[in-house]
């Protein structure tokens, strides 16, 4: 086995995620890349998660992606082995967000697991992230009927290829740093330290846990046997209740999992110095973008407004793809109408002018993506600073009023 098993924690379509993704297409050429849309197959914007998944990958990795539908598993026959078939083709498979549980029900008890080990025996890519990664392990954890829907903590079983291809009997744990739940634990894939606690006993003996920090990956390495921790960051190996962690920059060999980690043991830091990571979410980039007008406007200084203005209006360009950052969008349009009326009292019309060209050309690229909400919200954040929008045969264009 010579492949690359990718395990990403969650961002995968997230511009923290695409200095990643360019290493790791580079591990496979200009082989096929294939995006699979089983996990998310339920959801009724299946279509626009995938198109937005492609869009994403073309325009910060340079790759065209083809899209195999597995939404539920294909009828034994040619339905079925026209799928197989795309699979098999890759040089790179991608599988992220959805439903762990929905995406075992259509691949289990199928070829599919023996068709990830072909293309990684065949010195392919798989990526799994966020609800994908989380089927590849032996043991699986059903998070939307824990957290969501308050079933007793409960395994279901895995795919086990991790094991099968690594021989780690490991289950695998992404968004394992998650912080949503604010003033509750929402760490290991929204479980916290109390479900988690009760539900590790219950695996077998040999098993441990694997888990993968949001916007962060472990690069498995099945021919050098080794992993590589990229992104913000770090993997952690948890056994007994006991875990040790390893920040991005580190790699390590498979037989450090084999050992039992001291309670307390931390390990060194890389002595390469890294750059300091970008913001994990658009609420991160908002609050920036926000200080950093807040602190211009009271200088009063104009450029300084307008660059903070078009950061932020960068940022939700950047994150237009990611399907997890929830009310995040309607948080940085509310912020960007809030500097648009503040700086109109600032700034003049010249000033003003190449603000607005970039959000007119930002909701051209929506409307052209079809992405009505986000282009009606542009056109009434516009309206708000004073800025009339025309639409012609020849394209958008404005006036302030």
């Amino acid at each position: 086995m010579s492949g690359l098993l990718v395990i990403m924690g969650s961002g995968e379509t997230a511009p923290t995620m695409v200095k990643p993704h360019r290493e790791i297409f580079r591990r496979c050429g200009d082989r096929p890349a294939v995006l699979l849309d089983t996990p998310y197959g339920f959801q009724e914007n299946a279509d626009d998660i995938s198109a937005k998944a492609v869009k994403y990958f073309a325009d910060s990795t340079g790759r065209a992606l083809s899209v195999v539908s597995w939404r539920s598993t294909p009828a034994a026959g040619l339905p079925l082995e026209r799928a197989l078939s795309g699979l098999r083709e890759a040089g790179w498979l991608f599988a992220g967000p959805g439903s762990p549980t929905y995406a075992l029900r259509q691949w289990s008890e199928t070829p599919f697991p023996g068709v990830l080990a072909e293309v990684l025996a065949a010195d392919g890519v798989v990526c799994f992230a966020s609800a994908a990664a989380l089927t590849l392990g032996s043991h699986t954890i059903p998070v939307y009927e824990i957290y969501k829907a308050g079933s007793d903590p409960h395994w279901v079983p895995g795919l086990d290829l991790f094991h099968q291809v690594t021989g780690l009997p490991a289950v695998l744990i992404p968004h394992y740093d998650n912080a949503e739940g604010g003033h509750h634990d929402t760490r290991f894939c929204y479980l916290g330290e109390r479900r988690l606690a009760r539900l590790e006993p219950l695996l077998p003996p040999e098993a441990f846990i694997i888990g993968i920090d949001e916007h962060t990956a472990g690069l498995f390495d099945l021919g050098a046997r080794t992993v590589t921790v990229v992104g913000n960051g770090g993997l952690t190996l948890r056994r007994g209740g006991r875990s040790q962690r390893w920040p991005a920059g580190t790699t390590l060999p498979f037989s450090v999992f084999t050992g039992l980690p001291e309670a307390d043991s931390t390990p060194d830091a890389p002595a390469a110095v890294r750059e300091p990571p970008p913001p994990t979410s658009l609420a991160a980039s908002t609050q920036a973008a926000t200080g950093r007008f807040d602190a211009c406007l009271a200088a009063r200084d104009q450029d300084g407004c307008v660059a903070a203005a078009l950061e932020l209006e960068q940022a939700l360009q950047d994150w237009i793809a990611d399907t997890d950052v929830s009310d995040e969008r309607e948080q940085a349009r509310a912020a960007l109408r809030g500097m648009l009326v503040r700086l109109g009292s600032l700034a003049g019309p010249d000033r003003f002018g190449p603000l607005v060209t970039a959000l007119v050309a930002l909701r051209k690229e929506a409307r052209t993506a079809k992405n009505w909400a986000l282009s009606d919200s542009l056109r009434d954040v516009l309206a708000d600073a004073g800025v009339t929008i025309r639409d012609t045969p020849t394209g958008p264009s404005w006036s302030e009023r």
